[in-house]
């Protein structure tokens, strides 16, 4: 079976580094033309160069997903240049930590704006061009934390929470126009807002017990779902929330399988 998103015009936020890093870099070893969206200027020159280097066609832009200004001005530069949008990747994201008598309103604010308002942003700029083309694929960046969350983490998981309800809006909206939009909630994948694998080994080994495939996730696990999400081949596919997290608490107790074969 052939993925093919081929000449795709595709727009990746958080694109700098970490998984959407990993998305953007995917997207062009499969063919696509793709547009990376970062606060971090460094960043961007450093992806800008390792896309040349491979022979990768696309652009960058510095932007932070909060400011709707910059937004439209960048959704209207790539349609200028490329002529249509194909893909939006809404990957940006913040941690957002503090127990809910602790955590000060500016930190809920942020999280908040740049996981949840952040998408909407994207997708209030770019449906209208999709909707004009008559096509279009939205990849939202929800989290486990939409499906179980994490004490101490609640402004995370209520945003998150809100990116898995505002999919299924927008994908019931924008169907007529042959607009699918989906999200994805990565799980157990080290990455530099987690830093799983730096965790003291105790804390390593408690958290692998919550998975059904007991190992860490790779980037890629994630990048490769959304290029299939993005191909025709998932044109049926919509509204719905996809968990990439190696089966986490897909049973109570996972350890268990692993000690019977054992393996623990």
């Amino acid at each position: 079976m052939l993925v093919d998103v081929r000449d795709k015009v595709a727009i990746v936020t958080g694109a700098g580094k970490g998984i959407g890093r990993e998305i953007l870099k995917t997207f062009a070893e499969e063919g696509a033309i793709t547009v990376a969206l970062d606060v971090s200027q460094s960043d961007l020159d450093d992806l800008a160069a390792d896309l040349k280097a491979g022979g990768y066609a696309g652009s960058q832009y510095v932007c932070d997903v909060r400011d709707f200004g910059r937004i439209r001005e960048i959704v209207g530069e790539v349609v200028d240049r490329y002529g249509r949008i194909d893909i939006l990747i809404n990957n940006a994201g913040v941690a957002g930590d503090g127990w809910v008598d602790e955590i000060s309103e500016e930190a809920w604010d942020f999280c908040v704006d740049v996981n949840l308002k952040g998408t909407f942003l994207m997708c209030k700029a770019v449906v209208p061009v999709m909707k004009k083309q008559r096509y279009g694929r939205i990849l939202n960046a929800a989290s486990f934390a939409a499906i179980i969350p994490s004490i101490g983490s609640s402004a995370y998981a209520a945003a998150k929470a809100g990116v898995e309800q505002f999919t299924r809006v927008l994908a019931g909206e924008v169907g007529p126009w042959n607009i699918t939009v989906n999200a994805y909630a990565p799980g157990m994948i080290p990455t530099t807002l987690n830093h799983f694998d730096k965790l003291p080994a105790e804390k390593q080994e408690r958290l692998l017990d919550s998975l059904t495939l007991r190992k860490w996730g790779d980037r890629r696990d994630v990048a490769r779902l959304l290029v299939f999400l993005a191909s025709d081949y998932a044109s049926y596919i919509t509204g719905t929330m996809i968990d990439v997290s190696g089966g986490k608490f897909a049973t109570q107790f996972p350890r268990v399988a692993y000690e019977k074969a054992g393996m623990l």
